[in-house]
């Protein structure tokens, strides 16, 4: 069950129960440089959803369709890849490459060499500082930490009541990741980061017939509506057929058998929407939001109510926990549901449970080591689609329900040399959202090719609150898609003295 020198010990300073990557973070941060040890209790992988089953296997299927696409759009090679298709047993086989082929022993070598011991088994709180680990074998040891405990216990996949459709064991976000057959035909059920994101692989590893039905008036519902709809766009052109404000009334499945991850699960689907609309596929994938594996961790026995997202302070400490030995980080927590949001309250936590085991004093100031209050006012994401959407802070909506005296601003990416320099078909746009008041930034949206890492500098602006007048001197690089910021703010200078850029 154990992995660590004294495999047969029970009491560590801290214990994190999950291994996934914000909780290897805070037991890292938590131990590095105060003296303290902890160690990782995991039923599944060490390195949790975003090593195996999200972030990386996603990137990993989506870079070669990317890879692909620009250069079918590049003069100079357009005519050399022309027919061209992927070569997508080359493809999986990365894929399976940079998830370790679901093997997680790396990931548990990194944890013995920082120091950080790792225990088998599903772990659940019985008590103040104490978990239960129940081994695969059926064995039970009990777990005591001295100063901490650590939830990181993630989320899953929800499946929503429609009739039939459980039944018909579809694909979920794991399934897609880790495909194995490519099915002909595929009906995804979601609008979101998820659902966009794989249609963009199934029609890039050559899914015939793709259909994508989306509950609401527009994809990516979290962003500025312009990044839905430039995305809703390709995927159309590429050949999906994307039906929005509909949604799934029953699901049939007469041949059902589970042929295990990635595979196909039985014969043909029958999908009936809310308005008769009758599709056929060979497999169908639900991308419908996830829930926090809040169940069956043994909050109740601390008068905490499971089921739910959990209720942190800014330190992560769950309230209604006395005594400040109680913490809860990445999904769980329902903040950002993002992995390196996720990692980014590990390092906040690590750092306040060794200042508190040491006695000091926490630093909570805006920018104080010991908060995590001025990280989630940007939340930065990217949504690696077809185009790129990436963003940071407040949306323009999200803006004004906060009350925000609002300015914006939008400039066209495609009439920027460094893009056309990318693709002489660029299609994209940028937006700022600022507070008026205080002339800052709040909020930016960027989406094109190659956008991803304009989302850092937003995210640099926005939490370090920086005017508007102090970044005209920020000089972007000529020829990047970086200029954009220059032509962003010509635009609203322009546009404040009521002429044209």
């Amino acid at each position: 069950m154990a992995a660590s020198v004294n495999p047969d010990r029970s009491e560590w300073d801290v214990i994190v129960l999950g291994g996934a990557a914000a909780g290897e973070n805070a037991a890292q941060y938590a131990t590095q440089f105060s003296g303290l040890d902890a160690v990782l209790v995991e039923n599944a992988l060490v390195g949790g959803e975003c090593s195996y089953w999200a972030c990386m296997p996603s990137k990993a299927l989506l870079r070669p369709v990317e890879v692909l696409d620009t250069a079918r759009h590049l003069p100079g090679l357009a005519s050399v890849v022309e027919g061209l298709r992927l070569d997508v047993d080359e493809v999986l086989a990365r894929r399976d490459k940079i998830v370790s082929n679901l093997d997680d022993a790396g990931q548990v070598r990194w944890a013995l060499g920082a120091g950080i011991d790792v225990v088998r088994g599903y772990g659940r709180l019985t008590g103040a500082r104490t978990i239960e680990v129940t081994g695969a074998d059926g064995t039970v040891r009990t777990l005591i930490a001295r100063h901490a405990v650590v939830l990181d216990t993630g989320s899953a996949a929800s499946i929503p009541p429609v009739p039939g459709l459980r039944e018909a064991l579809p694909w979920t976000s794991r399934d897609v990741t880790n495909l194995h057959e490519i099915p002909r035909r595929v009906v995804i059920l979601g609008g979101g980061v998820v659902a966009c994101e794989a249609a963009t692989w199934l029609y890039g590893l050559g899914v015939d017939e793709l259909t994508l039905v989306n509950r609401g008036p527009q994809l990516l519902a979290g962003n500025e509506p312009f990044a839905g709809e430039l995305v809703a766009d390709r995927l159309r052109k590429a050949g999906v057929t994307v039906h929005a404000e509909r949604t799934m009334s029953e699901v049939r499945r007469e041949d059902v058998r589970d042929s295990g991850v990635g595979r196909i699960h039985g014969g043909e689907v029958k999908v009936t929407l809310d308005d008769g609309t009758m599709l056929t596929a060979d497999e169908i994938v639900v991308a419908a939001g996830r829930k926090p594996n809040s169940d069956d961790i043994g909050l109740d026995k601390l008068g905490v109510s499971p089921g739910g997202y959990v209720d942190v302070d800014d330190q992560q400490a769950v309230r209604g926990v006395g005594g400040e030995w109680l913490y809860a980080i990445g999904d769980l927590c329902g903040r950002a549901l993002v992995t390196h949001m996720g990692k980014y309250q590990a390092r906040i936590v690590g750092e306040v449970i060794a200042a508190r085991a040491k006695g000091e004093q926490l630093e909570l100031g805006e920018y104080g080591r010991h908060t995590a209050a001025a990280g989630h006012r940007t939340v930065p994401q990217v949504t690696f689609t077809d185009p790129e959407v990436g963003s940071a802070g407040l949306t323009e909506q999200q803006a004004r329900e906060q009350d925000i005296d609002v300015e914006t601003v939008e400039y066209d990416l495609a009439a920027l040399a460094g893009t056309f320099l990318l693709r002489e078909d660029y299609s994209g746009r940028a937006k700022l959202v600022l507070d008026r008041a205080k002339d800052t930034i709040v909020g930016a949206t960027f989406v094109g090719t190659g956008i991803a890492d304009l989302v850092h500098s937003a995210t640099v602006a926005i939490v370090g609150k920086v005017p508007v007048s102090a970044l005209w001197h920020a000089v972007p690089s000529y020829p990047t898609p970086s200029e954009v910021w220059l032509r962003l703010l010509e635009t609203l200078n322009a546009d404040r003295r009521g002429g044209s850029a």
